[in-house]
């Protein structure tokens, strides 16, 4: 048995519980979104929203709590990622270690591939 592309992306427990902090202010089964899109300074970047729900073809990655909500078309940029949030001199911010990225730019919101 293979797994789904979703399950290839790993929440880090700091992003989980991130996210719940963020959700928990939010109407039951609301989600966090990540995609990825066109632009940023190196070819693509990382989007991050909170949605009421779930779309319907979304992937879902849950970790304690938290659900993150992946459209199709980003889900296969994503594949092997691992999603994480860091707290550090440089600020706070969601972070994304892609596997898929040749190259990002110095503060890792763009990438290319």
């Amino acid at each position: 048995m293979t797994n789904s592309p979703a399950e290839d992306i790993a929440l880090t427990d700091q992003a989980a519980k991130r996210i719940v902090a963020l959700l928990s202010n939010e109407t039951p089964g609301a989600v966090f979104r990540v995609s990825v899109e066109g632009g940023g300074c190196s070819g693509f970047q990382y989007k991050f929203a909170i949605d009421h729900a779930p779309a319907g073809d979304d992937a879902l990655v849950e970790r304690a709590g938290a659900r993150v909500a992946i459209d199709p078309a980003s889900l296969g940029f994503l594949a092997g990622a691992r999603i994480d949030f860091v707290d550090d001199l440089m600020g706070q911010s969601f972070r994304v270690d892609n596997p898929n990225a040749v190259s990002s730019c110095g503060c890792g919101t763009s990438f290319s591939l």
